[in-house]
């Protein structure tokens, strides 16, 4: 018997076939979104290449919102349906998780070069069993983790996105921008996406039009707006996770993820100026482990574990 494991972006699908409780590397297969009218389509042909094998559990991890068996991708019009699945794949057992969520139920096995340690804590500061999932990429969002009894974890949904932007973070661009600029950043995901980057960088210059990525090669040229750019960006994100910390209160850790959160890893002390810019409650944030999931296959661990 064999699991099929999906994780599902808005630009790329992959996919790989588990067999007694590990990934079989030689069956990772990455789709192009834009070659497929529809999921159903990638998971036929991928069966296909793979022999048609017995499948027995079927976990596909969404970019986008999941509710009752069903989900749509926030990126790109595919929807999922757990029966539709089901059907497709003859599986007895199909769940449908947030690619967040994923990454939550990955958090256990991310060990080696799969992450990065950005800021350790004190190895004998108080412990709570909590970690915190922040994913910075096309999207935003979090999945807070907690062990529980017996070694077994729950990934919690969420969706952080599409809440209201905290005040610190909306004043400190008010000072710097205007009301009326500060005004397009209204919510967590349009401010701290990568298209939050960019409409911060167009805020900043008038260079209005440029993605994250090409603000990051410039920024990695020397080019000084850019930089600049990325220095805010990096202090903003560390205000932010200053408030997760305190909400969620991830003592083993707070986990970045996503292209966006990999460019932090470079402004690490720009970061720690906002995290740690409040003294109230500071011990919180201050004895929270900062580390970056670097694991492309993270997310197919996390739907395996999500299985067991």
């Amino acid at each position: 018997m064999a699991l099929l494991l999906a994780d599902v972006g808005g630009t790329n699908a992959r996919l790989a076939i588990a067999r007694n409780g590990v990934i079989d590397p030689e069956t990772v297969t990455r789709f192009r979104g834009d070659d497929f009218a529809s999921f159903d389509d990638v998971i036929a042909q991928f069966l296909q290449q793979q022999d048609q094998p017995r499948i027995s559990g079927v976990c596909v991890a969404v970019a986008g919102p999941v509710s009752g068996g069903t989900a749509r991708l926030t990126n790109r019009d595919w929807d999922f349906d757990e029966n539709r699945l089901a059907r497709l794949t003859d599986a007895d057992h199909v769940r449908l998780i947030n690619d967040l969520t994923a990454l939550g139920y990955a958090t256990p096995a991310l060990q080696g070069d799969g992450l990065s340690t950005l800021r350790p804590a004190r190895p004998d500061r108080a412990r709570n069993g909590q970690s915190l999932v922040v994913g910075l990429g096309t999207g935003f969002n979090v999945c807070a983790v907690r062990a529980l009894p017996g070694g077994a974890i729950t990934a919690m949904e969420a969706e952080e996105g599409h809440t209201n932007l905290p005040a610190n973070i909306y004043l400190r661009l008010a000072d710097l921008l205007g009301e009326e600029q500060a005004a397009g950043f209204s919510s967590t995901e349009e401010t701290f996406a990568g298209r939050g980057l960019s409409r911060l960088h167009g805020a900043l210059t008038g260079q209005t039009g440029l993605r994250s990525e090409d603000i990051a090669q410039a920024a990695g040229t020397g080019d000084q707006d850019a930089g600049a750019t990325y220095d805010l960006f990096a202090e903003l994100v560390g205000l932010l996770c200053r408030e997760l910390a305190l909400r969620f209160m991830p003592r083993e850790g707070l986990f970045l993820a996503g292209s966006v959160g990999r460019s932090i890893a470079d402004r690490i002390e720009r970061f720690e100026s906002g995290f740690l810019q409040d003294p109230f409650m500071r011990h919180i944030p201050e004895n929270t482990p900062l580390y970056l999931i670097m694991d492309d296959m993270a997310a197919l661990h996390g739907c395996l574990a999500a299985l067991a």
